[in-house]
């Protein structure tokens, strides 16, 4: 993991969180709950201009463009990394992930209903991605 900065903090959430207006923020933080519950090796920071957590490297970043609400990122960090053959395994019965890549996938959420119907099979899935990272 590089040097951590100030940018890497609980506080740096807050801020942002604090000064963000968006018409799903009450689920960002919801959500942002929900990804510190996953693992207690989960830390968060503001990286590429919005939410993200954390292992080793970052691992999930929110979508705040989304065009139907919210949405996650999930990806192996900023370095490319030489990738399983076959690419990445990751169960999903809950059918939540849109593969963008080889190594990122998104994660929308159109209510806040919707997250809260998906946000157990979410966990369930960040535990598995988490050890990826």
């Amino acid at each position: 993991m590089p040097k951590l900065t100030a940018a890497d903090t609980s506080a740096a959430v807050d801020e942002f969180i604090a000064a963000l207006q968006h018409p799903f923020k009450a689920e960002l933080i919801t959500l942002r709950e929900a990804l510190r519950a996953v693992d207690p090796a989960v830390a968060e920071g503001i990286k590429w201009n919005a939410p993200s957590w954390r292992t080793t490297e970052y691992f999930a970043t929110t979508h705040l463009r989304s065009k139907v609400g919210l949405g996650l990122i999930l990806h192996l960090g900023a370095k490319a990394r030489t990738l399983p053959a076959g690419g990445l395994r990751v169960d999903d019965p809950a059918g939540l992930l849109k593969w963008l890549g080889p190594d990122r996938a998104q994660v929308e959420f159109g209510s806040a209903a919707e997250l809260a119907a998906r946000l157990p099979a979410l966990q369930t899935l960040l535990r598995q991605w988490i050890t990826l990272i």
